[in-house]
């Protein structure tokens, strides 16, 4: 059966984290408005569970998120689309970070954590405890829409995914910085089930999102 995007009338559901959303949902949309104005895409959070089930009854087409997070079943795909890693921004004023801080300075400075689930433990406090030392986190929030902003007007450091760090220097007077611990690169996935791996329709949305990927990537 072939696939006509120009004239096709489908519907997507993608499930994805407001971090995905950010980098990867401009450039879909824009691509599907232009060669597939027909199409319709609907984009949900990504669960604490990992949603093996709505992959196969067909309600959801992709899951998109760090695979490390998403640690997917081994029976479903799982395309690499790119990679990114941990980074910390502060406001350009502030009085104490001016160069990219050290361990101790990393540690002495108020901290601002995104959480999803409300935890206020993170890889990053994982690590610091391996090293018997301790950050206070001095706000938590759900989301990272509110983030830049946060920080631009306060002394809080806040630790993210570079790729974000990156834009939200577009929103607000922000700082990058390195994070003084090593830690690891983190890959973005695409995971599908095979019930939907030779469906036209389905690949060409694959490919899309994974030519994003690519161009995120830098390849």
């Amino acid at each position: 059966m072939e696939f006509e995007a120009s004239t096709s009338q489908r519907r997507f559901v993608l499930a994805a984290t407001d971090y995905i959303e950010f980098l990867l949902m401009p450039e879909l949309s824009g691509l599907i408005e232009k060669t597939a104005p027909g199409i319709d895409i609907h984009v949900k959070r990504t669960e604490m569970s990992f949603p093996v089930a709505q992959l196969e009854n067909g309600s959801l087409d992709v899951v998109l998120g760090f695979e490390s997070v998403l640690n997917p079943p081994a029976h479903l795909h799982c395309q690499h689309l790119f990679s990114d890693s941990m980074a910390c921004v502060v406001r350009q004023q502030h009085p104490l970070i001016k160069t990219p801080p050290s361990l101790a300075e990393f540690v002495d400075v108020p901290h601002m954590l995104i959480s999803r689930t409300g935890s206020n433990v993170g890889i990053i406090d994982q690590k610091l405890t391996e090293l018997g030392l301790e950050r206070r986190i001095k706000l938590i929030v759900p989301h990272f829409l509110s983030a830049p902003l946060i920080v631009a007007k306060t002394d809080m450091i806040l630790s993210l995914p570079y790729r974000i760090a990156e834009q939200f220097t577009k929103f607000a007077p922000l700082a990058i910085f390195p994070v003084p611990i090593q830690l690891p690169a983190y890959d973005l996935v695409m995971i599908w089930h095979s019930l939907h791996d030779k469906d036209p329709a389905h690949r060409w949305l694959r490919d899309k999102i994974m030519a994003i990927g690519r161009d995120i990537d830098g390849i």
